[in-house]
């Protein structure tokens, strides 16, 4: 993954004051652009600060992730091109292509290196959606994983949605493959200026609905199963979509034509606030301020698309640092964050493991890249605060904290994840908020953990002790039950 050279050339110089380094601004940061914070994360951002911290997360390439690189290596199919699938046949491919996608990005959620990356991979795949699993991308959805949001997401977003829409999985999905002169599938070019710029709220009419999927004929899938330009599918009519005028032009100009619109959709400065509104949503709050978002924009428009900018203006501006608590995990945020905190080691060989957490965030309804919709997941509280979904996330975290399962995972001991037991039961439920959330537990919710042990906050407490050695596992479980791991 090379360095980008707005990454190189907008990088804060290591002297800069950096106002927000007290243990609680870590701890914030860690639990935004992350997929949840760790001892050794938290030592590092300790270590570094959090200014030199976000330069080396948005630098990704420069960050060894050799043991998550390798454990890629263990899927059949996900490496492979779109062509190479197609012409293999579905029969010898079926679903798993698709599946290994969705195993590989919760593996890498968890245990990459890369974590602001792996936050910022997931953005871009709620924004220009294609729902995996889904029938009609068999043979290309791991391609566009790896060519279209992993290969743009820290680069130029004009660049993203120009590969997006030229590829066979998005093509498919929303049906320009379809899309001819005579015949023109709405489907693909109401989306791009619903979902993947503008927004409904830009105000466009029907006719720029038509006009935009008029536009788009042409591309569509060769026989090879790629993406392709086909002149003899275009209308070539002269029209307008929201002010973009196009006059009348041959077939064989078409190409050009959509790849000029393609990119003033993307530096419009409506797409770049709402677009800047789906990053701050994610990193900052459900509704996150309008003087943000208008800051961000700027920088959108300013750097034409350029995401790391973006990101740096949203991290560099007090509401960010002023949001702590405004976030609420989501079903999938919750296991790979579980399994992070308790410091869970990838499966030494195969990927039993993995494919047995993965069953369980769509059971959740919430793995990678699954939602049936193409507007992508819902990144606000609401959606998945209901009390059936808690439950499910307590059951697992017990699973998670007794190490019962799955088994091929490497847990930690619920004994061993504090260096000692400490000599009171109050300072053990300090220690396990600390170790387990980042910090210590509320009053209510300390209380609440020493009713669950009947013990007082001065009872004593050794290693020694029977209920411990029988019973930590389930206090572990209780603490990644409380509030405080919960909130984001």
């Amino acid at each position: 993954m090379p360095t980008s050279p707005l990454i190189r050339g907008r990088r804060r110089a290591a002297t800069a004051p950096f106002a927000h380094e007290t243990p609680a601004d870590q701890l914030h940061l860690l639990r935004r652009a992350t997929w949840g914070p760790t001892p050794d994360s938290l030592a590092e951002v300790a270590r570094l600060g959090t200014a030199a911290w976000l330069d080396r997360q948005l630098n990704p390439g420069a960050l060894d992730d050799g043991a998550v690189d390798a454990f890629a290596g263990r899927m059949t199919f996900y490496g492979r091109s779109a062509q190479d699938l197609w012409t293999g046949g579905y029969a010898a491919t079926e679903w798993n292509a698709m599946l290994e996608t969705g195993r590989l990005t919760l593996a890498r959620q968890i245990w990459s290196t890369r974590q602001l990356f792996e936050v910022v991979v997931d953005v871009w795949n709620n924004v220009l959606h294609v729902t995996n699993p889904s029938s009609e991308v068999w043979a290309s959805r791991q391609d566009y994983d790896r060519n279209v949001v992993r290969r743009h997401a820290f680069g130029s977003f004009p660049d993203m949605l120009v590969a997006s829409a030229r590829h066979p999985a998005m093509l498919t999905y929303l049906d320009n493959t379809s899309s001819t002169a005579a015949q023109p599938n709405e489907n693909y070019g109401r989306e791009l200026l619903e979902l993947h710029t503008l927004g409904v709220e830009a105000g466009y009419s029907e006719a720029d609905v038509k006009n935009s999927a008029r536009l788009l004929t042409g591309l569509t899938i060769g026989r090879d199963g790629g993406g392709t330009y086909d002149a003899g599918r275009h209308d070539g009519g002269g029209r307008s979509v929201y002010g973009f005028g196009v006059p009348p032009h041959s077939p064989a100009d078409g190409n050009g034509w959509i790849d000029a619109y393609l990119r003033w959709l993307a530096v419009h400065p409506v797409t770049a606030r709402r677009l800047s509104g789906k990053l701050a949503t994610r990193f900052v709050s459900d509704t996150p301020p309008a003087a943000l978002l208008d800051a961000m924009a700027r920088t959108w428009v300013q750097t034409g698309g350029q995401v790391v900018p973006v990101l740096r203006t949203m991290f560099d501006s007090a509401h960010f640092w002023a949001s702590a608590g405004q976030k609420v995990r989501t079903p999938q945020e919750d296991y790979v964050a579980t399994l992070r905190t308790l410091g869970t080691g990838m499966e030494p060989s195969g990927v039993g493991g993995i494919t047995k957490i993965f069953w369980h965030v769509l059971d959740q309804g919430h793995a990678p890249m699954a939602w049936p919709a193409p507007n992508g997941y819902p990144d606000v509280a609401a959606a998945w605060t209901s009390p059936s979904l808690t439950l499910s996330r307590w059951n697992r975290h017990m699973d998670f904290a007794a190490g019962w399962y799955p088994p091929e995972l490497r847990f930690t001991p619920a004994l061993q994840l504090l260096s000692s037991i400490p000599s009171t039961y109050g300072a053990l439920v300090d220690a396990l908020g600390v170790r387990l959330t980042g910090s210590r537990l509320s009053a209510d919710e300390k209380a609440g953990l020493l009713q669950y042990a009947g013990r007082s906050e001065g009872s004593p407490c050794s290693s020694g002790d029977r209920w411990v050695q029988n019973n930590l596992r389930y206090l572990v479980a209780l603490t990644l039950d409380s509030p405080s791991f919960t909130i984001r």
